[in-house]
């Protein structure tokens, strides 16, 4: 690749962010993203993945595993803010409430501090389904520094 293919890939550099800034992600959970996601990290926890006993659990449903949700949070870091390039580091996460298959989920980061000397920056990690959070914490990022033309 190219220099100037390189840099079209790239996303957010240090100098460019700065608290407030906000970027989000959405996906509604289908029942193939369940069970893939069950396949690839091998939870396969009965109450995401067979009705009849997630019926006797106190969700009374399949619930998507808590962690797609934070899937959902390293897809916004990684891909729309800062995006390319970064390294996500760091991530405190709570759980809130369920989500269910059907239900999108957005996932929204917000800038809190951009730390110049370490390349860091503290990010809100949010998921919502509607006006409910489901997930909620405080993710680091390391981030570039643009590079100095030469």
């Amino acid at each position: 690749m190219t220099n100037d293919q390189i840099e079209a890939l790239h996303g957010y550099y240090l100098e460019d962010l700065e608290p407030g800034m906000q970027a989000c992600y959405a996906k509604t959970v289908t029942e193939a993203d369940v069970i893939l996601f069950a396949g690839v990290t091998g939870d396969d926890n009965p109450v995401h993945i067979n009705a009849e006993y997630a019926e006797t659990t106190m969700f009374e449903q399949r619930i998507v595993h808590g962690m797609f949700s934070a899937g959902l949070i390293s897809a916004v870091l990684g891909t729309r803010m800062p995006g390319p390039g970064a390294i996500y580091i760091d991530q405190q996460l709570s759980f809130k409430a369920p989500v269910h298959i059907g239900d999108t989920v957005v996932a929204t980061a917000t800038v809190l501090e951009v730390d110049e000397k370490r390349r860091r920056v503290k990010l809100e990690t949010v998921c919502r389904v509607k006006d409910k959070v489901v997930a909620e914490g405080v993710a680091t990022n390391m981030v570039d520094r643009r590079p100095v033309a030469k």
